[in-house]
């Protein structure tokens, strides 16, 4: 980039570069949306997410469901993703308090929910629970 000095054009320092990129405003993140593995409906999105604080780890969970030392152990990275609850869901709609949720298009199963929550994990208890498996779900980014 170019400066205008009187007259003479000459190249635009590293701060003035800088400040020029910095003005440009936020970048736009690209939007994520799951869908189904199977059939390719789009289950949720980036807006649908019920964000929760990670857990512990297995130190949250009861002493038959540990499986050793836990002090060398860091906490799992969560394996699901914890939704609202949304118009697909039949089970949720026929008033059920706690069923498996499955794709309205292909019925495979997504995940589970149950109105007086559920464990993740990695420790942390969601209540109340919509989850959905992400090795059941496509993650895509528009």
């Amino acid at each position: 980039m170019a400066t205008m000095n009187d007259s003479v054009l000459e190249p635009a320092s590293e701060s003035e570069t800088a400040a020029n990129y910095t003005n440009l405003g936020p970048c736009s993140r690209p939007q994520v949306i799951y869908r189904c593995k199977k059939c390719r409906r789009i289950v949720a999105s980036a807006e649908n997410i019920v964000s929760h604080e990670r857990g512990k780890g297995e130190q949250c969970f009861k002493w038959k469901k540990r499986s050793g030392d836990l002090l060398e152990k860091e906490p799992a990275e969560c394996s699901s993703i914890f939704v609202e609850p949304m118009k697909w869901m039949q089970t949720v709609q026929e008033g059920f308090v706690g069923e498996k949720l499955q794709c309205i298009g292909c019925k495979a199963r997504l995940g589970s929910f149950n109105w007086a929550g559920m464990q993740c994990n990695c420790g942390t208890w969601v209540n109340p629970a919509f989850q959905l498996h992400k090795n059941r779900l496509d993650e895509c980014f528009i």
